[in-house]
């Protein structure tokens, strides 16, 4: 592979998305700047890609973006090492599960807002500065379909990713006039090991997960960011989610996460089926919004030059 020699600097690299992200970048020939809490996988990540796809320079960095003063730390490192970050993914994460009110564990509530929210704005403050001085540069955030879908059980999390979408589609528009790119990656739940962290294993959304491959979403994320676009939604039935929340009740849609997020109550896996059930109904909606959109557009059309019927459309 032909080095490129530019640099795209990951977090949350050691697994899960974040890795596969930095693999798609390794096989287009980047320079890699790996960042994590777990030193020793991403040093044996920096020895897979290298030996597998001949890259030039693969930089390890340990950091606990919990931690207030780390992006700070890794900003610096890259000067220090004389390190020009051309693309910066904001992937590092995580959730908590259960009732907000009476089950969730504070401490880890605040850290997951420090590592989702508060490490992701301070990078993006210190990288993006450096990339319009030079007016080029591209930035991918890890948004999710939670982003845009209230998520009862992991209250928090879900405000978290609300908070990036937004942030990334001010930041875009901030940013039209430049040669500085921002994608947002809104996958759904994924076969990663988010849920058993986040303490929601064995749940409907978990087990859906594992029919989803991590490999295939951060495919989508960086099509989506070498292409320049705003986002991406990973998964048909994840943009048919996304779609249904643009026209359904609020309710109703938190309804429907909130049986996505639930255990299965009894033997026969019954909250499992409910959810299924709902996701199936959902789909079907879509279907007939999009088919009433697609009739009423034909409509207005076809009415604003011509004395229309409807009898025309010929249904």
């Amino acid at each position: 592979m032909k080095i490129n020699g530019q640099t795209a600097l990951i977090t949350g690299a050691s697994s899960g998305i974040g890795y596969e992200l930095a693999r798609c970048f390794a096989q287009d020939g980047y320079n890699l700047v790996l960042v994590s809490r777990n030193t020793d996988r991403l040093n044996e990540i920096a020895n897979e890609f290298t030996q597998q796809y001949g890259l030039g320079k693969v930089t390890v960095v340990g950091a606990d973006l919990a931690q207030p003063d780390a992006p700070q730390r890794v900003y610096n490192e890259m000067n220090n090492q004389g390190i020009r970050v051309n693309v910066l993914v904001n992937d590092a994460g995580f959730g908590e599960y259960g009732m907000f009110a009476t089950e969730t564990d504070l401490q880890k509530e605040l850290s997951m807002i420090q590592t989702n929210v508060t490490a992701l704005v301070h990078l993006t403050k210190l990288f993006l500065r450096d990339m319009t001085t030079r007016n080029e540069g591209k930035i991918l955030m890890l948004a999710s379909v939670a982003s845009v879908l209230p998520n009862p059980l992991m209250a928090v999390y879900g405000a978290t990713k609300a908070f990036i979408l937004s942030f990334s589609e001010a930041l875009r528009n901030e940013l039209k006039d430049t040669d500085i790119t921002v994608t947002a990656l809104m996958p759904g739940a994924t076969n990663t090991d988010f849920f058993n962290r986040a303490g929601a294993d064995g749940t409907v959304a978990h087990k859906q997960a594992m029919k989803t491959d991590a490999a295939d979403v951060a495919r989508d994320g960086y099509e989506a960011l070498m292409s320049g676009k705003d986002k991406v939604v990973s998964g048909m039935m994840n943009k048919a989610q996304v779609a249904m929340s643009r026209v359904m009740p609020d309710p109703f849609i938190t309804a429907n996460v909130r049986k996505q997020m639930a255990r299965p109550s009894n033997g026969n896996g019954q909250h499992e089926k409910e959810g299924k059930k709902q996701m199936a109904t959902t789909g079907s909606l879509v279907g007939a919004v999009l088919i009433l959109g697609i009739v009423a557009l034909a409509y207005y059309n076809k009415a604003r030059y011509t004395d229309f019927k409807l009898s025309d459309l010929h249904l």
